[in-house]
């Protein structure tokens, strides 16, 4: 089978971040943005609900080892310092996230339109990880 035989990839599955201090992370993505939690495992993960997909937070220190033999096979993966993560929001929506997150104390660290009119707002969570609110015709063909 050649690569161009092969189909294109549906949809974004899972996504990972990384943040050292779990509790932090399960107040901010469950409490202030009201995630879904699927599941917590001690101080390596926890993974959240996010549409049809699912947003992974790991603990860079506990990824990085290897699997135990009665564990899944997993291979230590991770990775360090702040990555990034947008969440589809439409733009009637924007505001009150905007507020929602003001109000929890979160700093907006931008709040603009693209040169295709779509609107993003951006912030950190705990561990520093850039995140974004962005309308879905950000991307649209």
């Amino acid at each position: 089978m050649s690569d161009t035989d092969l189909p294109a990839a549906p949809a974004i599955l899972e996504a990972a971040l990384y943040a050292a201090d779990l509790d932090a992370a399960e107040r901010f993505y469950g409490g202030v943005l009201g995630l879904e939690r699927i599941v917590r495992a001690g101080a390596r993960h926890v993974f959240y609900r996010v549409g049809g997909g699912v947003l992974l937070i790991f603990n860079p220190e506990e990824t990085a080892k290897p699997p135990g033999a009665s564990d899944l096979p997993v291979p230590p993966h991770g990775a360090r310092g702040p990555g990034h993560f947008c969440f589809a929001v439409e733009g009637a929506a924007m505001d009150g996230w905007r507020a929602r997150l003001e109000a929890a104390g979160v700093e907006i660290e931008a709040d603009f339109h693209w040169p295709n009119g779509a609107r993003s707002i951006y912030f950190r969570d705990p561990a520093g990880n850039s995140l974004e609110m962005a309308e879905p015709r950000l991307w649209a063909r």
